[in-house]
């Protein structure tokens, strides 16, 4: 995995360093993660990085196109590698986990709006939103548990 690392950071034109290596390698383990889990993960792989550090690392993998940025509305932005393949995601209403869901139509008909109005470097992201299954169950049993009221 750090080969990969490697290899990708000198194919973006990015300088090998540790903390780069460490995020790349956190996140290719274990994607769709908040910068403070990043930081603590690659902490351990590397010893000391700032947060900070790991901010700056975190905004040059996503400029460099290594890494993909997803804001799921009112939850801290999350990391993952990017993916060659396009791909929307599935976020828990509940916990926040997040699932990768493959686009299987034309990408133009879900991605790329009918006018761009005079826009530049336009972006879009599909996120869905519900509840996973663990959450579901969760709630079920909380039901389960709340007293009945009785009717009269």
């Amino acid at each position: 995995m750090a080969e990969f690392g490697v290899q990708a950071l000198r194919s973006h034109g990015l300088r090998v360093t540790g903390p780069r290596l460490a995020v790349l390698q956190v996140l290719a383990a274990d994607g769709h993660l908040s910068a403070e889990a990043v930081a603590a993960a690659a902490r351990h792989r590397v010893g000391s990085v700032s947060t900070q550090g790991v901010y700056t690392v975190l905004a040059d993998l996503v400029a460099a196109g290594l890494v993909h940025r997803i804001e799921p509305a009112g939850s801290p932005a999350l990391y993952e590698i990017q993916h060659e393949e396009t791909h929307h995601h599935l976020v828990c209403r509940s916990c926040a986990a997040v699932v990768d869901l493959p686009c299987d139509h034309d990408l133009k008909s879900c991605l790329v709006p009918p006018a761009t109005h005079g826009f530049a470097d336009l972006e879009a992201e599909i996120v869905f939103w519900g509840t996973c299954p663990a959450c579901q169950a969760a709630i079920g049993r909380a039901d389960e548990a709340r007293p009945r009221r009785r009717s009269s």
